[in-house]
């Protein structure tokens, strides 16, 4: 046997042991939910999408952050640095740093213009925070006057409380075409970080009151299709990458999510986790994929440069996502 050949061959053999020794991570709290009788719901008919407005989204610009914000304190969960701030109105912000920001809102405009509820995330240029405390993480983000550049700020909504998280595998809206549109929209924006721990379920204080379920973290959209730290959110990748693995009969497979690079081999538990979350880019129905390029297809050129100007892209930057994010709804079109 060659050098080449053991190379191969001891590969393989890690990618098998990988399964034998990784066990996945407890969420936090998953939640089980009858959609018959409780109110849960994972997508609503958006009416009119060319109507939405995707450079303020969800939350509108009547929510857009504004004013002086006062430091409340560090979050120390996920890989990015975070904190939360209080605007001059009360109301609480969850500011996210690094390269996570400008993906993610716009991601959260995507999702929501198609029907799927997302949170109320806004891309800020410049923020600067009162009584900021030296961070455990980030610290080298934050200027001495408590100056931030390109963060995420997501707004608390007092109408709704996070109660628990949901799972691809076993969530209450497995089988249905918005369940297999929702792994075709993660696709379409090369979101490969799709642990069932970035899935939250929000209880609303409606009369009756609702379960929504929600993609909560969308940071590692716009990039790689796999695992790679190091690119998140590195534009040339993603408009480098293909959408479509291989069409058979009535199903497609995507590439996202794709295996990790060898580089990240090492690491045996991390690997096996991405491994795991190989199928949900997988055997999907074509009917389903069609419909999800048939309803982003309803959005208007400017519509998409709008979310991409959300994000604070250049706007050369924004042009060229623009036209791969446009290529991507028309291949979906075509199944």
């Amino acid at each position: 046997m060659n050098q080449a050949s053991k190379g191969l061959a001891a590969s393989a053999f890690l990618v098998l042991g990988l399964f034998a020794v990784y066990t996945p991570a407890k969420p936090n709290k998953t939640v089980k939910i009858d959609i018959k009788t409780s109110g849960a719901v994972m997508w609503r008919s958006p009416g009119d999408i060319a109507s939405r407005n995707l450079f303020y989204g969800p939350g509108g610009k009547a929510h857009e952050p504004r004013g002086t914000f006062t430091f409340d304190k560090e979050d120390m969960s996920g890989t990015n640095p975070k904190f939360d701030v209080i605007d001059q109105d009360g109301v609480k912000w969850r500011v996210k740093l690094g390269p996570e920001a400008g993906p993610e809102t716009v991601a959260s405009r995507f999702v929501w213009s198609v029907g799927y509820f997302a949170n109320e995330d806004y891309f800020v240029p410049v923020l600067r925070v009162q009584n900021m405390p030296r961070l455990r993480r980030g610290r080298d983000l934050v200027s001495a006057d408590g100056t931030v550049h390109n963060v995420r700020l997501k707004r608390h909504l007092k109408d709704e409380k996070k109660i628990g998280t949901w799972s691809w595998s076993n969530g209450p809206f497995k089988g249905t075409r918005e369940w297999y549109a929702l792994r075709v929209l993660m696709a379409v924006m090369n979101n490969w970080d799709l642990k069932d721990i970035n899935n939250s379920i929000y209880q609303t204080h409606d009369s009756p009151p609702e379960e929504r379920y929600v993609v909560s973290d969308l940071g590692a959209s716009f990039g790689p299709t796999g695992l790679n730290w190091t690119m998140k959110g590195d534009t040339a990748a993603y408009c480098s990458s293909k959408l479509i693995r291989t069409i058979s009969g009535e199903y497609v497979d995507f590439n996202v999510p794709s295996p990790p690079g060898a580089n990240y081999y090492l690491n045996l538990v991390e690997t096996a986790r991405r491994f795991s979350l190989l199928w949900l880019g997988r055997h999907i129905p074509r009917p389903d994929a069609r419909w999800m390029g048939d309803q982003l297809a309803k959005l208007t050129p400017a519509q998409i440069r709008d979310a991409f100007r959300a994000g604070g892209y250049s706007p050369a930057d924004v042009e060229r996502l623009s036209a791969v994010l446009e290529r991507r709804i028309a291949e979906l079109e075509k199944l």
